[in-house]
């Protein structure tokens, strides 16, 4: 039997029109009442309240935000899918001007899409959740709702320490994407974002007159050179295939003109293509740091922040997803796609089970204006939402195959 034909054994070509709105609808809601990360508490209420009304018993994280939701019986001899959504959003203005759904919370947006992501995965379930009380649902599928995923190292680990992998053997997730129309995915087998870590050095010197930097530590200059000379060193010290970065975001030093400070300061971010470069990141960061301060006799302390690691998305997962999108949408609805320098903590699910992230595309047909995330203008075509409930719950089918 084809895809095509198992996916139209259990679900109706399309969406009811009234399960379609009451999307949109909670979509709309999440849109205008945005939470950032571990403070997601009206977001789990939400979804807790829907998923109980489908019949459903949700259970909230152990971070008191987030839910993990079965939809049939887990069977020990059989791995369950796991379906994930992330429930965050942004500490950034909501500057849409036309929409009547914008931002109602004063620097606070949902301007990466994981409103979207989470009705999908609602959605989903809740199609599911029917196929199962009608008898129909060939194997258990579990909905995990994750907090934090915006907040380094995201929240994902919080929510395998909560238990939301216990019997997974797949796990899948997508990410909207506003240079893909809406009505098509994007894929790719391996890795599919970077690695994302966070870098902070403090330089110290005795400070001094401008006048005679030879009797002190010319600190500008020291920060200076850390600012150039680190990313280059660190650059030749991996193959460059690698792609580790390091970008600096801020550096401050001194007040007066004719004074040499005693005290210096960068931060920015270290990223990285590969996961094996990825894992030696930090001895190579910190060595070359420490390099450049030696030279200029300043005092260096190095505060590396472990992000997340690159989404490697697992081959025979991505198959499923693609299986899954051409079974409700024919083989032009999928379109390959890049790895990005962006960070997603779905890479630490990936740690411990296989699993795939595909691309949403939310830019709506013909629309010439170029948007992206993490921008206070960034909204979503909403027939994303239709199209992501059939990728996940032709996906769940699909993956029931013997």
């Amino acid at each position: 039997m084809s895809p095509e034909s198992e996916v139209a054994e259990f679900l109706p070509g399309t969406l009811p029109d009234a399960l379609r709105a009451e999307l949109i609808a909670f979509r709309r809601d999440l849109h205008m009442h945005p939470e950032l990360g571990n403070q997601e508490f009206r977001t789990t209420a939400a979804l807790k309240a829907r998923l109980e009304q489908a019949g459903l018993a949700p259970r909230v994280l152990d971070t008191g935000t987030g839910l993990v939701c079965d939809i049939g019986v887990p069977d020990p001899l059989r791995p369950v899918l796991a379906l994930r959504a992330d429930i965050d959003a942004l500490p950034i203005p909501d500057t849409k001007a036309s929409v009547p759904y914008r931002s109602t919370v004063p620097g606070r947006a949902h301007a990466c899409g994981h409103d979207v992501h989470t009705t999908v995965v609602l959605g989903a379930g809740l199609v599911l959740a029917e196929l199962e009380r009608q008898g129909r649902l060939p194997a258990p599928v579990r909905l995990i709702f994750q907090p934090a995923e915006e907040v380094l190292p995201g929240g994902a680990p919080d929510a395998i320490e909560s238990g939301v992998l216990e019997g997974v053997g797949r796990i899948i997730g997508v990410h909207c994407d506003p240079r893909v129309d809406a009505g098509r995915i994007g894929l790719r087998h391996g890795p599919i974002t970077s690695a994302c870590d966070r870098l902070e050095v403090s330089l110290d010197g005795p400070g001094g007159h401008t006048a005679r930097p030879h009797l002190t530590t010319d600190l500008v200059t020291a920060a200076a050179k850390v600012a150039t000379d680190v990313p280059a060193l660190v650059a030749r010290r991996v193959d460059a295939r690698s792609g580790l970065a390091v970008t600096w975001g801020r550096i401050e030093s001194g007040h007066a003109c004719n004074v040499v400070p005693q005290h210096a300061e960068l931060s920015g971010t270290v990223r990285c293509l590969d996961l094996k470069a990825w894992r030696a990141a930090p001895d190579l960061v910190h060595g070359a740091i420490q390099e450049i301060a030696d030279l200029h006799r300043a005092k260096s302390e190095i505060n590396y922040i472990r992000g997340v690691p690159p989404v490697v998305n697992d081959p025979a997962v991505t198959d499923l997803l693609y299986d899954a999108m051409t079974a409700r949408r024919g083989a032009k609805s999928v379109e390959d796609t890049e790895q990005s320098l962006g960070g997603e903590d779905f890479s630490w699910y990936l740690e411990h089970v296989p699993g795939a992230m595909a691309r949403l595309g939310v830019r709506a047909p013909g629309e010439r204006t170029v948007r992206d995330l993490h921008q206070g203008d960034f909204d979503a075509d909403e027939t994303a939402i239709t199209v992501g409930v059939e990728l996940f719950t032709a996906a769940a089918l699909l993956d029931a195959r013997p």
